[in-house]
């Protein structure tokens, strides 16, 4: 490994390092906030509930903002995924040189497809008025980092010479995600377990009835 590499990858050490404590700050802060449980009596399954949340509930057909937005979802699937996957990558990434062709090509193309799609939601975001009203600077600068650190993963893939630009990215992407917009990943578990828990327990589920 290069002085270049060395240094680089120690940013993205620290910025690991960072995400870290900030997600365990976030988590902890949370909990200690009083959950206020329903005091209605029990007419479903909490279990249930849950298990809708994170299988049925994602689909489009139970929202009505991704039913009548196909397009918006689709593209939202396919971005989170990507990032999701940049994780086991960016692990992965001190032994690319090691990995298949064929599976460099492929997240090379993938990363590629998902940093176009990012480029997408800044055109969206202008486009509706209501979610142009809603939008935030960080949600734009977050939008942005996302959208640059997807397409170095795309171009580290494609070429090892741009591991380093990757790996400061890496450093700092990781860094702000629990400080800003993007900190959103961890209140998502949170939101599916409360929405399963209150519509188990109210018995209002289609499907308890199939």
């Amino acid at each position: 490994m290069t002085v270049l590499q060395t240094v680089t990858a120690g940013i993205a050490l620290v910025g690991a390092a960072i995400f870290l404590a900030g997600v365990i700050y976030n988590i902890t802060s949370g909990q200690l906030r009083r959950y206020q449980a329903e005091k209605a009596p029990i007419k479903g399954s909490p279990a249930q509930g849950v298990l809708w949340a994170f299988s049925l509930g994602l689909a489009p057909w139970a929202k009505e903002s991704a039913r009548i937005h196909w397009v918006a979802y689709l593209r939202g699937v396919i971005v989170h995924l990507g990032i999701f996957i940049t994780a086991p990558y960016l692990i992965a990434t001190p032994w690319l040189e090691l990995m298949p062709e064929p599976l460099r090509i492929f997240l090379a193309a993938y990363f590629g497809i998902c940093a176009l799609l990012g480029l997408v939601g800044f055109s969206m975001r202008r486009a509706d008025p209501g979610l142009r009203l809603l939008s935030t600077p960080d949600d734009y600068f977050s939008l942005g980092l996302v959208t640059v650190f997807l397409a170095l993963a795309s171009a580290s893939a494609a070429s090892t010479q741009f591991l380093p630009a990757f790996w400061v990215l890496s450093g700092i992407t990781l860094a702000y995600a629990p400080f800003g917009k993007i900190k959103h990943f961890m209140y998502f578990f949170y939101e599916r377990v409360f929405v399963g828990l209150v519509f188990g327990r109210r018995g209002t589920l289609e499907w308890k009835h199939e």
